[in-house]
């Protein structure tokens, strides 16, 4: 069978990937990666076949957008589970919303930047273009957040609560490619892009949850917020064990790039102060915006667009990343823990897993690690289930039980990354070290009696600010400080 292939981009929102092949049509056509999998339209009459696959899907009920950047196989079967061979290939194409190519059956999927800034030189013109070029300021700002995987977190509720009150301020979002949702009205802007360039070096306010990237250098006038990810646990920067001379340098060299530091609580403040040597800068102890939903949302419409039952128990599995593996840290077995427990189970690979794991699987198992917004699915979830992620400051904010899931404790506290206080002490739930184990605590559907009170001394030293109203105290700082403008002026 000779299939031909080719990109239909005649509509400019979505690019579709055309085969075609002689004989009865196939049973099924796939795109299948490790985020997203696309069903073809088949068409034919027994003498040809077509078949159509959008570049494009729609999860969680939301719109339907371009592929995530990677490979996918092209699987064409027959009758009997039988796949017939792929040859067709397809050059570097770009449309308006991918860039892609096809050989030996594997697609390709780029963000749709032109080849030519692909490579350091091509960067290094489009920085000394845009960044450092002169003029006034744009009345915009510059969101970033976990290096443009995803737009959430703290700059997504600041982003939020902006346009609600400020709806003349441009907002820009950092995007690795355009699957990334952005917010309502915002412009995404896919990294390294002119595009990108443009809007970093000329927005005047940076909200960022991360370390800025690619030689950033603050023009006059512009302010970088550092919203920062998450109160720590485990130790950063400056405290992370064994001295290293150049990422010394290179903390350093970030910190200084802040204006401002935005902190969950007086704890947080301290560390991320010293860690970062954040010295002398103002710190905002506003509490976490992201965390504004925990207090005031019900969950209803997240449990819709996920397909859960409102009357299903959910626990959400949300592990930390490991400095020494790519993917999620496979010690617990999800479908397993579905079937114990008799939950559905949340999975939530940290953002540094998007990019190299792949979707958890399983009856009862729904992976949620693309999902657009954590701080919903904490909402959702009746039980969280953790290890050593700053997501156990967030979730207690809900006032709902957490478990702790640790078999690696004593590998990830002593050789991996320390911690800045003894967890097994002051834990707001129990710690367990098996499957077993923890289906056996969950069993309880509430904070279990060993832990009430270690609950309530977590909660009042790390969520006191977390009241509902931490991004409007926020963006009335930016407004105040003048960083932006309600007026949409320029400078």
């Amino acid at each position: 069978m000779t299939i031909t292939a080719r990109i239909d981009d005649t509509d400019v929102a979505t690019a579709v990937l055309v085969l075609s092949g002689p004989g009865a049509r196939p049973t099924a056509v796939t795109l299948e990666g490790r985020r997203a999998r696309v069903d073809g339209a088949l068409t034919g009459r027994g003498v040809t076949w077509t078949a159509r696959l959008p570049l494009a899907v729609s999860r969680w009920g939301g719109p339907r957008l371009p592929l995530p950047s990677g490979e996918y196989r092209l699987r064409v079967t027959g009758d009997g589970g039988a796949e017939a061979p792929v040859e067709a290939t397809i050059g570097e194409t770009m449309t308006s919303t991918v860039r892609v190519s096809l050989h030996d059956g594997m697609l390709t999927v780029r963000p749709p930047i032109d080849p030519a800034y692909d490579s350091g030189e091509g960067q290094a013109a489009l920085e000394r273009r845009y960044a450092t070029r002169p003029g006034g300021l744009e009345n915009a700002v510059f969101f970033e957040s976990f290096y443009g995987r995803n737009a959430s977190c703290n700059p997504r509720a600041i982003d939020r609560e902006l346009a609600r009150v400020a709806p003349g301020v441009t907002r820009y979002w950092s995007v690795v490619d355009l699957s990334v949702e952005v917010p309502e009205g915002a412009v995404p802007v896919i990294e390294g892009s002119p595009q990108w360039w443009r809007a970093r070096g000329g927005a005047r306010l940076l909200v960022v949850n991360d370390w800025l990237r690619r030689r950033y250098e603050r023009r006059a006038g512009q302010v970088v917020l550092q919203t920062w990810h998450g109160t720590p646990l485990k130790r950063l920067a400056l405290h992370r064990p064994g001295f290293d001379p150049r990422r010394a340098l290179a903390v350093v060299r970030e910190s200084r790039r802040w204006n401002v530091l935005l902190a969950q609580n007086p704890y947080g403040a301290r560390i991320m102060r010293k860690a970062y040597a954040f010295l002398r800068r103002p710190v905002w102890v506003e509490g976490y915006p992201r965390n504004d939903v925990l207090r005031t949302g019900d969950g209803r419409a997240t449990r819709q667009a996920l397909g859960i039952d409102p009357a299903e128990r959910v626990i959400l599995y949300a592990p930390t990343w490991r400095d020494d593996r790519d993917e999620l840290i496979d010690d617990l077995d999800p479908a397993r823990l579905a079937a114990d427990t008799g939950a559905v189970v949340l999975v939530r690979g940290h953002s540094r897993t998007i990019l190299p794991g792949r979707d958890a699987q399983g009856t009862r198992v729904i992976d949620v690690t693309a999902y657009p917004d954590m701080s919903e699915l904490l909402v959702v979830a009746d039980a969280l289930v953790t290890d050593y992620s700053s997501v156990m400051f967030d979730y207690t904010a809900t006032g709902k039980p957490i478990f702790f899931f640790t078999p690696d404790l004593a590998h990830y506290r002593e050789q991996l990354r320390g911690f800045y206080f003894d967890l097994v002490a002051h834990a707001p739930g129990p710690l367990t070290t098996t499957q077993e184990e923890l289906t056996a605590a969950l069993a309880n559907e509430g904070i279990p009696a060993a832990h009430v009170d270690h609950y309530a001394d977590w909660r009042a030293r790390f969520n006191l600010r977390d009241d509902g109203h931490a991004a409007e105290r926020v963006v009335a700082r930016i407004l105040d400080q003048g960083f932006v403008d309600r007026d949409g002026s320029t400078r």
